[in-house]
């Protein structure tokens, strides 16, 4: 395990740094690009003959890593606490139903759209794949990455309410899909469709119990913080909280994802403000930051190296083009369409329906899922349409927002 970490670390920081010295992209998105080309040359060296054996180490090395396990029951909970960490809790109460609205009603009419709209296209280009793994597609794919966002906000220069609900939306509607996911995972199981009352069930479980289980460990945490003063401690309480809190939800089956927001949120706020001195506020920041960039940095590597593992063909590829006009299609009309039309329910600045479409970015979550999915050749396309729609989100759609906002949003908030 710790010859595999040193070969991501090395990899990640010789990819930042040819990053910073020549290409000058965002950290994420030149590591991933760089990781992808990377790949790709090995593929082409290979076929040549002439890779020497290097295609095979990548490959060996990418097999050894679970990157669901590693994502979903590691990462993640330390990248989503580091994002929540600086969301500002009083701005965004003021925005909290029209979150709730993009995270969550938004999130099932996508899943719905994306999985109908794919089982309908993918007959074209001669792809036979069940409504079932259709919606399941739709599912994994709806909710936007807080991870792939919340980097790309950094530089993208939208006005602040709207890079605010765009960073909310990212937060929550993620541990909406997974439920959805679930879900529909069962009903692939199983063969038969969960009763109403059993969906609800699950939704109350997993959701409502992650934000209460949220709450609770962060009241906690916020009591142990303030309790001393001692900066070493009071980090090391933050990364106790944030690690077997998460191990912890998983266990009593309730959102982990959900439950790391929360307790972000409430540290970054109240604890901030209330239960640190400045000492112990300067080291925080600066721990959890360095945690975000790295593990981001390491996430992308691993999703532009994840191409080797990915099946292509001539239909694939097609059906990638085609799902790829479908989800932006369902993104513009269960959240761009409604923001637009309804201005004066999302209080948001004219042009900001255009920049939520486009700014709903995928990642990492998208492929860990795809790769959670049962074994089969229905697996091997959701997981290649789940690729293909991710790096061109990242890459296509992470690099132009910025031009988007510029464009489309006059008013600077």
């Amino acid at each position: 395990m710790f010859e595999i970490a040193s070969a991501c670390l090395v990899l990640t920081a010789l990819l930042a740094y040819l990053n910073q010295r020549f290409i000058r992209l965002p950290i994420t998105i030149g590591v991933m690009a760089a990781a992808l080309l990377l790949s790709l040359a090995l593929i082409g060296l290979d076929a040549a003959g002439v890779a020497f054996g290097l295609r095979q180490y990548e490959e060996s090395l990418l097999r050894s890593i679970d990157f669901s396990n590693t994502l979903m029951q590691g990462m993640l909970s330390l990248l989503l606490f580091a994002g929540a960490l600086h969301v500002d809790l009083t701005e965004l109460r003021a925005y909290r139903w029209q979150v709730a609205l993009l995270a969550g009603l938004s999130t099932l009419l996508s899943t719905l759209a994306v999985g109908f709209g794919t089982w309908y296209a993918l007959s074209w280009v001669g792809l036979d794949l069940g409504l079932i793994e259709c919606l399941l597609f739709g599912a994994l794919i709806s909710p936007t990455d807080p991870i792939a966002v919340m980097g790309i906000l950094k530089t993208a220069g939208a006005p602040k309410h709207l890079e605010l609900v765009i960073a909310g939306e990212s937060l929550f509607n993620d541990g909406v899909g997974v439920v959805i996911f679930s879900l529909l995972l069962g009903m692939l199981a199983s063969g038969a469709a969960p009763t109403p009352s059993e969906g609800l069930l699950l939704l109350l479980r997993e959701a409502g119990g992650g934000l209460l289980f949220g709450l609770a460990l962060g009241y906690l945490t916020f009591l142990l913080l303030k309790s001393m003063d001692s900066y070493q401690v009071e980090v090391l309480i933050t990364l106790a909280a944030v690690t077997g809190g998460y191990t912890l939800a998983h266990r009593l089956h309730v959102s982990g994802p959900l439950a790391m927001v929360v307790v972000g949120l409430m540290i970054g706020n109240g604890g901030r403000a209330l239960a640190m001195s400045d000492t112990t506020r300067h080291y925080v920041d600066l721990f959890w930051e360095l945690i975000d960039e790295i593990l981001n940095a390491v996430l992308f590597l691993l999703i532009g190296m994840e191409v080797l593992l990915v099946t292509f063909s001539l239909n694939i590829l097609a059906a990638a083009v085609l799902a790829m006009g479908v989800t932006l299609a369902a993104r513009g009309l269960t959240v761009g369409l409604p923001v637009a039309l309804l201005p004066g329910v999302f209080k948001l600045p004219k042009g900001s329906g255009w920049v939520l479409t486009w700014g709903g970015l995928r990642g990492g979550i998208s492929v860990a899922l795809a790769l959670s999915l049962p074994l089969g050749p229905g697996r091997d396309v959701v997981l290649a349409l789940t690729y293909c729609i991710v790096v061109f989100s990242i890459l296509g759609q992470g690099l132009t927002i910025g031009q988007v906002i510029r464009r489309t949003v006059p008013t600077r908030l």
